[in-house]
């Protein structure tokens, strides 16, 4: 099958600054909200923005991000008056994204409790002889250092927080979740997750998370209050206005259309999962699991499978997205390339073998994801994929943004255009890789009745996939 690009590959003039390492760069002017808490390799502010002004949206619009990750689109779109929607299956990811887009906090309330809690939290290690404002080598003796339960504490990467610092932040947290009711303590907790990830672990990125050298202790109070002032700043600095709802669902973005409402969304700014082998949950796991907010490999794994696949290492037995692409000519390639360059270089582990799967799974997913997507889209709706091509199976390039692009099409959508947002260099491969936004339309059903099965319809009859 020849694959549907009636288009010009462009770049507009309006996004001509975002060049490769100052594309995701943080405008001082895009801090307020977004820097409370985001991914490092997150899009920046001012590419959903220039999305939202390409796409002519009225304020008061209904803008979704499926993959609202820590919520960079739903920020962007509260600011400029939209109604912004949010799907996220990470769990620390939607709590991240839903205490970003939470204004309604008293910021001088939030400020007094945090300095009465740093307060107690400064008298309570004293007493057992950890002066958070003197660093030590070691810890005091005669103390038992506060540890994380033992299923938990297997699922943090190794070296990613010391345990004196890991000490201090429990005791912390605990203070913090004695006020659990409190109007503010899901921003006091973010504040301590940002800190956490930042100042107080070991971890770096780079552009893959990592763990850096060890610090044998770390300051914990001091940084926490950092992070809660900046969002105490950014909260007077809205004043308490009026400002559009939001709603962040923690959902899976392929069986959209179980929480959505049909026919409920004007336009659509995101960026999915790529094909590139990466685990999105070690992205988060630190703060994920000394939070609270995963407990044991079970929550792990639960988590893991509402996630599109796009690695190795969290793909399940009964996974079976990759047959909704099972007649897609050009991923069959791909996956018979990856396979072929497999036994050629004689990889033969269990998730070496896996490869060539993963990426008919990632496309099938989001085979799924657009099928679902079409029921809650407005007709005439906008959108936006923020996608990147892949050399990372062996040395077998995925033009992502061109086979989703395909995909779309087959399901009903309109291309618009693909416009170049950077390129990076791949080391594997030395060759320049393209970051691309997918943009399309959704023309709206010729049929009124919703499908009771918009997947099944995606794959048989008008919309079957590679047909």
């Amino acid at each position: 099958m020849q694959m549907r690009l009636p288009f010009k590959q462009t770049e507009p003039v309006s996004r001509s600054r975002m060049r490769n390492g100052l594309a995701n760069r943080l405008d001082p002017s895009d801090r307020a909200f977004h820097e409370w808490y985001r991914f490092v390799l997150s899009y920046p502010p001012h590419l959903v923005s220039g999305y939202l002004e390409d796409f002519e949206l009225a304020p008061g619009s209904a803008v979704l991000d499926p993959f609202c990750g820590t919520g960079t689109t739903l920020v962007e779109s509260k600011l400029r008056g939209m109604r912004a929607l949010g799907l996220e299956a990470n769990p620390f990811a939607h709590f991240a994204s839903s205490v970003k887009t939470d204004w309604e906090v008293d910021p001088g309330a939030l400020l007094t409790a945090a300095e009465e809690i740093a307060a107690e939290v400064r008298r309570s290690l004293l007493a057992e002889g950890v002066d958070d404002d003197l660093l030590s080598e070691g810890p005091p003796e005669g103390i038992a250092l506060r540890e994380l339960p033992p299923e938990a504490a297997k699922l943090l990467i190794t070296g990613s927080i010391s345990p004196i610092p890991l000490h201090k932040t429990l005791t912390l947290l605990d203070r913090l979740n004695m006020r659990s009711g409190e109007r503010y303590h899901r921003h006091a907790l973010l504040a301590l997750a940002k800190a956490l990830v930042f100042s107080i672990g070991n971890l770096h990125f780079g552009p893959e998370v990592g763990v850096g050298k060890a610090k044998a202790d770390a300051h914990v109070i001091s940084p926490w209050l950092t992070e809660v002032r900046r969002m105490a700043a950014d909260l007077r600095a809205i004043g308490g206005g009026q400002h559009q709802p939001c709603q962040a669902f923690m959902a899976d973005a392929r069986d959209i259309a179980n929480v959505m409402a049909p026919e409920s969304v004007d336009a659509v700014i995101t960026s999915p999962p790529y094909p590139n082998e990466k685990d999105y949950t070690r992205t988060t796991r630190l703060e994920s699991v000394v939070l609270g907010f995963v407990k044991n490999m079970y929550e792990l794994r639960r988590n893991k499978k509402m996630l599109v696949r796009s690695n190795t290492r969290s793909v399940y037995r009964e996974d079976d997205d990759d047959s909704f692409v099972a007649e897609h000519p050009e991923i069959q390639r791909i996956a018979e390339a990856i396979e072929k360059r497999r036994i050629e270089l004689g990889k033969t582990s269990g998730f070496e073998r896996m490869y060539g799967r993963v990426t008919q799974l990632y496309f099938g997913g989001m085979a799924r994801h657009f099928a679902e997507l079409r029921s809650v889209l407005r007709p005439g709706a906008r959108l936006a994929y923020v996608v990147g091509d892949q050399a990372s199976y062996l040395r077998v390039m995925i033009r992502t943004g061109e086979l989703l692009a395909d995909i779309a099409q087959s399901l009903g959508y309109e291309l618009v255009r693909i416009d170049l947002f950077r390129t990076r260099f791949a080391t594997a491969t030395k060759e320049q890789l393209r970051e691309e936004v997918v943009v399309l339309r959704w023309p709206g059903r010729k049929r009124t009745r919703r499908s009771a099965n918009p997947l099944r319809e995606a794959l048989v009859g008008e919309w079957r996939i590679g047909g």
